[in-house]
């Protein structure tokens, strides 16, 4: 038996239309499962990469900016895939200021994002994991899950939490059969680090850091989400997996 097989599950990924989200899609797709993509742009791409690799994929239409549609999201995954044995929490935003000029408003759209929905759709994933005995949940946590970083308050905040949650919910599902853990990426060139890429200074200060010597692919994140959602990881419990190209080692 191969421990990394993901034949016959059904995987829940956020913000599944472009960037990490899609690479994880993909990659989980290509180990075997189905895949429901999540988001408030439709993943018409991602599903059709999926479905070209003989698996089965859906669209399910969720703006997570609230945790109204954190119900519907599981529902609609169970009637359309047959079953949910898979999350990931992919989806996120970012929003950047200056501490002393940061807004209520930019505050709120970011940890209502990256942290409440979160939570909220973990509760209604982890509901029908823990009755069936068994589930599999990965967060997409941050470099700013170990460090605080600079103008993106909120989002060292919500990825901060993240690390906790993850912990917090391995403690308490781990006796279910349902696993909790996180991917932290390095530097990934994504929508989300276009400003950080564009800036000379930044961008070659973040380069020298890196061992690797280079940004990341989101498709290097693949591997890590196949292990997590696999047989392979079933007594890895509230772990944060850095994938980061040597960043965390300097």
């Amino acid at each position: 038996m191969n421990p990394f097989d993901l034949s016959g599950r059904v995987a829940v990924v956020t913000g599944a239309n472009t960037g990490i989200g899609q690479a994880i899609a993909l990659a989980l797709a290509a180990a075997g499962a189905d895949i429901a993509a999540v988001g408030r742009s439709a993943a018409t791409d991602t599903v059709k990469q999926v479905r070209a690799m003989g698996r089965k994929a859906e669209i399910v239409s969720a703006d997570l900016s609230t945790i109204e549609p954190v119900s519907r999201v599981v529902d609609e995954t169970v009637e359309k895939l047959g079953g949910l044995h898979i999350l990931v929490n992919n989806a996120g935003i970012i929003r950047r200021a200056d501490a002393v000029d940061f807004t209520e408003e930019d505050w709120d759209a970011v940890v209502d994002t990256n942290l409440k929905s979160v939570f909220f759709l973990s509760q209604a994933a982890g509901r029908h994991m823990i009755a069936a005995g068994r589930g599999r949940i990965i967060n997409i946590a941050s470099m700013l899950t170990f460090q605080g970083g600079i103008r993106a308050p909120s989002y060292t905040a919500s990825k901060s939490g993240i690390g906790g949650l993850t912990k917090l919910l391995a403690n308490e599902w781990a006796k279910h059969g349902v696993t909790v853990n996180a991917i932290a990426p390095g530097y990934i060139a994504t929508n989300n680090t276009a400003a950080l890429q564009a800036d000379a200074t930044r961008n070659a200060a973040i380069l020298d850091r890196i061992p690797a010597g280079r940004w990341g692919d989101p498709a290097d994140l693949g591997g890590a989400a196949v292990f997590l959602a696999s047989d392979a990881a079933t007594y890895v419990q509230g772990h944060i997996l850095a994938v980061d190209g040597g960043w965390l080692a300097r």
